[in-house]
């Protein structure tokens, strides 16, 4: 394999990795219902994906760095929402 086919390998999981959360963010947000969300499971996922993007910035890798990036944001996103939300039902 070549380094653009590795690279592009990269680039699509990180993709598939970081769009899996839009579904769930986007119910979420419209039905403001949070209470099967784990606080715990999103907190410790949320570190461990900051984790990997501090490890893609040292090692320069811009697919881990753009995954992670976003898929952080994204999580914190839940946990905003789980935080927020958590006293409505």
């Amino acid at each position: 394999m070549t380094d653009l086919h590795i690279g592009l390998i990269g680039v699509v999981a990180g993709i598939c990795t970081t769009i899996s959360f839009v579904p769930q963010i986007i119910k979420m947000f419209r039905t403001k219902n949070v209470r099967d969300i784990s606080l715990i499971m999103y907190v410790i996922l949320t570190t461990g994906i900051f984790l990997w993007l501090v490890y893609g910035i040292f090692i320069e890798e811009f697919p881990i760095i753009f995954a992670n990036l976003v898929g952080f944001l994204l999580c914190l996103s839940v946990i905003v929402m789980k935080i927020k939300y958590r006293k409505r039902f």
